[in-house]
């Protein structure tokens, strides 16, 4: 049956989204400049201080004095009406300087890293510094998302900039208060000294002088080479680890206001239906449930469903009338899928190679004269988000105004959503960022946001709309499967010559592979050997797919990586030298000669950092050495995101395909470290995320619902099955690239390739429990 259009409009809207967050295109409209008049209007003042303010756009800086300060519901401060500024740095009288990040922080250290890099060129005190989360204001800040390992590159040159011109301010205010040059004053941990004389004034003390210095060109002051870094490349404890750890409300599912309701909001669990009746009367007779109503709803999964909205004086009593509610469904146009029947479809396909995408070379001709031919079919399941806080927002509509308190990845484009949704003028909404209890992509949607805000223009007090995980399971947008037929070649002397790739996989409109299923070319590149032939057949799917963490690589790598694994034994390779080989092919050192030299501003494949990744993974974990029976040491390389990794798996698996991993070596080179704890709890993260997803994770759709509904249908990795992993960097003068998600996709090849390793039995099919595997 075709899909509504309002419905197919998820998947084009959602990845031109996934578009412009990987390509760094700017989301916001262009800032305007603003006046001097209107700035100090807009900033105000409450005391001498500095606060230095960037427009993203147009690297226009202003310095005026220290904004008021008010209190978010988490306690942190935020200077008065900040929402109109774009402010980074705050230093005050005390010496106390306050940096503020506008990106979301979803659990990848993003806010603790963004203070360190300005604080860096800042030459502040790190005892002294305290960063909070900035307004969201996408006129003023431009793009304040979180995804696709863009923040730290996105945000590099910028933040250095903020801190830099601070500093250069700061040092101007000391010379003319000396009558000295400017040359002759060095800074350091938040103090201006005089070299020649020992003369020393704290920032502090500086501070409402250097409001009144000129701002300098930002593109003329001077950054700090590598090698003069000071608070950058070491360990540094989460600036809010702290307030985590003892139970502070920093996360949306904690935002607590007077007089405040409680929402859960009831859907399709087949995507697609509608309410035709509801036992409404029943349900707002129900003790503390306040009240119940339909919505229609936009159509569209990224904004409203058709549902229903129960509202409650605490989320016990709403959750209690949903288990009580009976909906009659309207399921006409819902969702049908099955897919036991899509894996049956898929392997009616391959037998059907479509008209080639993209052809490289002789194909045939390269088959008919290989000294090896392999044949391989691979798969992989559709899998859920599942971070640990449940979607929630807070809304409250009053005084003509929509304001929302949201965990979101992009609370900026859910603000351009609820504007656009509501119709209100762009001055009548306004969104607070909290924390994000995980996202792995699921939160750069923002229906739970668009949901709340449906439902508070019906409620006369703020509500805060709470799924269930049950709710976070039914209606996700998921990593979609696929299915791979593989042929490839190599010739008598060991070099891969040909590859042939017929993609399966599905499709919402029929016209393009759905969000996270098309070929990866990080994966699969054009030039992956000398012929190439790539081909995608899809199939319908309703459900609905969107990024989840490394989307695209975080599948087709496990294929490529497995593949040519394969490849390697075929050619009687040893599979180190056989990938440093396959690292130099020609186009790869044609791209590189192309970028310059470091720092090149390219998120490009570069084989030689491939090749020092890999050599120095093998090193680490041993590669070579001989082993035991049962027990096998397998490898792998990715390039995601802007990170070159490799990693290597050690495991032992016994007579009933009991595996024990016993220790994961990952090596990345994601340019300069900016807090070596953070990135070292990034690899750890995405390797143990990587195997628990490899080993067991699965989701099951028949007659269009989801089969899972809680952890106990879903078995993410407990801690005695996690094993020790090792993280080791190589750093360069490269523009930094993220870490949230390279060092998910080698996984899953480097493990299976252990198994073969270990047992003589290729794993083609993932999540492995699928192949009798457990862990």
């Amino acid at each position: 049956m075709p899909v509504a259009n309002s419905f197919a409009q998820y998947d084009v809207d959602l990845q031109a989204m996934i578009a412009e967050v990987e390509t760094f295109q700017m989301i916001a409209p262009p800032v305007a400049a603003m006046g001097r008049r209107s700035f100090i209007k807009l900033a105000g003042y409450a005391g001498g201080g500095l606060v230095l303010a960037f427009n993203l756009d147009l690297r226009a800086a202003r310095a005026e004095g220290l904004p008021a300060v008010t209190k978010s519901h988490a306690g942190e401060s935020h200077p008065a009406e900040t929402t109109t500024l774009n402010s980074f740095v705050r230093i005050a009288p005390d010496n106390t300087v306050t940096l503020y990040s506008k990106g979301p922080e979803i659990g990848q250290g993003i806010k603790t890293a963004f203070g360190l890099i300005i604080a860096e060129e800042l030459d502040a005190d790190w005892k002294t510094v305290k960063v909070d989360q900035a307004p969201i204001n996408p006129k003023v800040y431009g793009y304040q998302g979180a995804g696709g390992s863009t923040s730290i590159p996105r945000g590099w040159d910028q933040l250095r900039q903020a801190g830099a011109t601070a500093r250069a301010m700061l040092i101007a205010a000391a010379a003319a208060q000396w009558k000295v040059p400017a040359s002759e004053c060095t800074a350091a941990a938040s103090v201006v000294s005089h070299t020649p004389s020992g003369r020393k004034l704290t920032y502090g003390a500086l501070a409402k002088a250097a409001a009144a210095q000129p701002v300098p060109d930002v593109a003329k002051v001077p950054l700090k080479a590598r090698a003069d870094y000071k608070l950058l490349g070491k360990r540094y404890t989460g600036v809010d680890n702290a307030k985590v750890v003892t139970g502070k409300p920093l996360f949306g599912i904690d935002v607590q206001m007077p007089g405040m309701l409680y929402a859960n909001y009831v859907k399709c669990p087949a995507v697609g239906g509608k309410v035709k009746s509801a036992n409404l009367d029943e349900i707002k007779k129900m003790p503390g449930v306040v009240d119940a109503f339909v919505l229609d709803g936009t159509g569209n999964p990224l904004e409203v469903m058709p549902g229903v909205a129960i509202i409650a004086k605490s989320t016990w009593e709403a959750f209690k009338a949903k288990a009580a509610l009976k909906v009659d469904w309207d399921e006409s146009a819902a969702s049908k899928d099955s897919l036991t029947q899509a894996a049956a479809k898929a392997k009616e396909i391959a037998t059907k190679m479509p008209a080639p995408a993209n052809t490289v070379g002789d194909v045939d001709a390269a088959f008919a004269s290989a000294g090896k031919v392999v044949e391989a079919s691979y798969d992989y399941a559709m899998v859920s988000h599942q971070h640990l806080e449940p979607q929630n927002s807070t809304a409250w509509w009053h005084d003509g105004t929509m304001e929302i308190w949201t965990p979101s990845q992009q609370a900026d484009r859910g603000l351009a959503m609820v504007i656009a949704m509501l119709k209100l003028p762009e001055d009548k909404v306004v969104v607070h960022q909290t924390r994000a209890g995980g996202g792995f992509g699921r939160r750069l949607m923002n229906d739970y946001m668009c949901e709340a805000a449906a439902i508070a223009l019906k409620v006369n007090a703020p509500v805060k709309l709470q799924w269930k995980r049950e709710d976070d399971f039914s209606h996700d947008f998921f990593r979609a499967g696929g299915y791979h037929f593989l042929k490839g070649a190599v010739d008598k002397a060991g070099k891969l010559t040909a590859i042939q790739n017929h993609l399966v996989t599905f499709s919402v409109d029929g016209s393009r592979p759905v969000s996270g299923g098309g070929r990866s070319n990080n994966s699969f590149p054009t030039d992956m050997a000398p012929n190439v032939r790539y081909a995608v057949s899809l199939m319908p799917l309703q459900i609905p797919c969107g990024p989840w963490r490394a989307p695209t690589d975080n599948v087709q790598m496990f294929v490529a990586g497995s593949f040519l694994h394969e490849m390697s034994i075929a050619a009687n390779c040893d599979h180190v030298e056989f990938l440093l080989d396959w690292f130099a092919r020609p186009l790869a050192a044609a791209a590189v000669a192309a970028q310059g030299p470091p720092p090149d501003l390219s998120r490009t494949y570069n084989p030689t950092r491939a090749a020092g990744v890999l050599k120095l993974a093998a090193e680490k974990s041993g590669w070579g050495k001989k082993l035991p029976p049962g027990r096998g040491l397998g490898i792998a390389f990715g390039f995601s995101y802007g990170g070159h990794v490799a990693e290597a798996v050690e495991l032992s698996v016994d007579a009933k395909k009991r595996v024990t991993v016993h220790k994961i070596t990952v090596v990345a080179d994601i340019g300069p470290i900016i807090n070596l704890s953070g990135a070292e709890n990034q690899v750890q993260g995405g390797a143990i995320d990587g195997l628990s997803t490899a080993m067991g994770l699965e989701i099951g759709v028949e007659q269009g619902r989801i089969q899972q509904a809680n952890f106990g249908d879903y078995p993410i990795l407990r801690m005695r099955s996690a094993p020790p992993v090792e993280a080791h960097f190589i750093q360069s003068d490269f523009r930094p690239a993220g870490l949230g998600e390279p060092c998910v996709p080698p996984l899953a090849a480097a493990l299976g390739n252990a198994i073969f390793a270990a047992t003589g039995e290729r794993v083609r099919t993932m999540p492995f429990k699928r192949a009798g595997y457990s862990i």
